[in-house]
């Protein structure tokens, strides 16, 4: 049965009926579809590189951003008023788009620069030498990510990890130093509480006049 099915559309396709229906409808049909299969997969592959452009731009004009906040937190006990408050709202708006990237690593990317320009912030004042290094490090650091996200997002944890902990260090050495002044000062008010009664005391004892009784002669 099979067979006999095979063998008429063999004959039919081998007919002029048949040979009529391929060069009309059939061929054009798949030319048609071949076609519209060829020009989606251009169209998909010029989209796929028209956005990753953009990203690319949106990336680096968010890295270059930061690198000149980072130039001006460098000089930051130099600047006036109003230009650190430009200066902090530049840097803001570049951690915001770094933050908005698509990319992996963007959140420890733009905590690993915040840290960095909270450092030049607080070194430029006596230790200049340290926020150029500082802005050096982080102009390399950024320019790392951008070419390759993955290798950078390693060492900016490492980086976070690491501040993370001496920070906690210091926070806990800030409170054994404020829990021995505690103690001391409370040693001292307990020595200065003991002493005062004492010497009251004594003062009274020496204020108390000697009456001499004299007999009488009568």
């Amino acid at each position: 049965m099979i067979l006999e099915w095979w063998n008429d559309i063999v004959d039919w396709f081998n007919s002029d009926a048949g040979w009529t229906f391929i060069t009309n409808a059939l061929v054009p049909f798949l030319a048609i579809v071949v076609g519209g299969i060829i020009v989606g997969l251009i169209a998909r592959s010029s989209l796929r590189r028209l956005i990753g452009h953009q990203d690319r731009q949106a990336k680096a004009a968010a890295v270059a951003a930061l690198i000149s906040s980072g130039r001006r937190a460098a000089t930051w006990s130099t600047l006036s008023a109003g230009e650190k408050e430009h200066v902090d709202y530049l840097a803001s708006e570049a951690e915001v788009r770094v933050r908005l990237l698509p990319l992996k690593g963007a959140d420890i990317a733009a905590d690993w620069a915040s840290h960095k320009l909270a450092a030049m912030k607080k070194n430029s004042v006596n230790y200049s030498f340290q926020a150029e290094q500082d802005l050096a490090e982080l102009q390399e650091g950024l320019l790392n990510w951008q070419a390759r996200p993955g290798r950078a997002k390693k060492l900016f944890a490492q980086d976070l990890a690491s501040w993370k902990y001496e920070t906690g260090e210091a926070e806990d050495e800030l409170v054994v130093k404020q829990q021995e002044w505690a103690s001391r000062q409370a040693a001292e008010g307990t020595t200065t509480t003991t002493s005062t009664p004492s010497s009251a005391s004594t003062s009274g004892s020496e204020a108390t006049p000697t009456v001499a009784i004299t007999p009488d002669r009568d």
